[in-house]
């Protein structure tokens, strides 16, 4: 069986069209019409119904579509041990990240592992732990540095590092003249909030649990390395990872807060660990001896 028919296929699967997969692949249409053909021929079923608006899959093309996806992986991941048994480590990763992780803690991390192994390429992408979570599940990602996946998934997570927060006031707040911060003391303020999907939001809505006090004066923020500047301008206070504040943004002062709820856990998500081909179990020993808080 012809690996590039079953990749045409695919490709037809995911454009939907025998001229857009001829166009992707850069085939003649003839050369696409004819994969099909041959590949229907040794498998000994109709693969592709064609319509007057579209193509549709018969019971047999979704159940080849389905397993092609995962020989398609087998022969990625095949190809890829034989070119690091010859040239050593190599390939590529698609690595997922939250932020501020991404843009505070990665950038070295990954330069020091990208300089010992040259023949890896690896692609960030960037979104909250739950995007992350389906992405990884999903096979679209390798791996991710995120926080903890919900509770009842099938998920690998381990955890590497926990998140310390603080409150980030403007300077002169009447809260700055305390030593520490309660949470009932945020109930009367402006808090400035990341959206819903984003982990640090739940970690503020836990905190306030702790008051009795309802109807929030909350302000939203789409993005949590921003969250800093609107305190600087005097529009509210945060809760945000200490990280952020080194340094301390001008015209602003931060305080501990009280409570058992000051930090959160971040690690490494995904399938499982025997999986990973080599490249990636190589990112994943690398991050976890990077970025793993050794116990005090």
């Amino acid at each position: 069986m012809d690996l590039r028919a079953i990749r045409t296929f695919q490709r037809i699967v995911e454009t939907g069209s025998f001229m857009r997969a001829a166009d992707d692949l850069n085939y003649a249409q003839s050369t696409v019409t004819m994969q099909i053909q041959k590949l229907e021929s040794e498998l000994g079923a109709v693969l592709l119904e064609r319509g007057k608006q579209q193509l549709r899959l018969t019971e047999a093309g979704r159940l080849f579509y389905t397993q092609s996806l995962q020989i398609a992986k087998e022969v990625t991941k095949l190809t890829q041990s034989i070119q690091e048994l010859q040239t050593g480590i190599s390939g590529d990763i698609r690595l997922g990240v939250t932020e501020p992780t991404g843009s505070y803690r990665l950038p070295p991390v990954l330069s020091r592992f990208l300089a010992d192994f040259p023949g890896v390429r690896v692609s960030l992408e960037f979104a909250s732990s739950k995007v992350l979570a389906q992405r990884v599940e999903a096979g679209e990602l390798d791996l991710a540095l995120c926080s903890a996946p919900d509770l009842g998934t099938s998920l690998h997570f381990e955890i590497l590092f926990r998140e310390e927060f603080a409150v980030l006031l403007p300077s002169g707040h009447p809260l700055g003249d305390q030593p520490v911060i309660h949470p009932v003391d945020l109930s009367t303020e402006r808090l400035l909030i990341t959206a819903g999907h984003c982990p640090y939001r739940r970690k503020l809505e836990m905190v306030m649990q702790e008051t009795e006090h309802a109807g929030l004066n909350t302000m939203e923020i789409g993005s949590m390395t921003a969250l800093k500047h609107y305190v600087e301008h005097g529009l509210g206070i945060a809760l945000v990872p200490r990280i952020l504040l080194d340094p301390l943004p001008a015209g602003t002062l931060t305080r501990p807060l009280s409570g058992s709820l000051v930090d959160m856990a971040f690690g490494l998500l995904t399938q499982t660990r025997e999986a990973m081909n080599p490249a990636c179990t190589r990112l994943y020993q690398h991050l976890k001896q990077e970025l793993q808080q050794k116990p005090e």
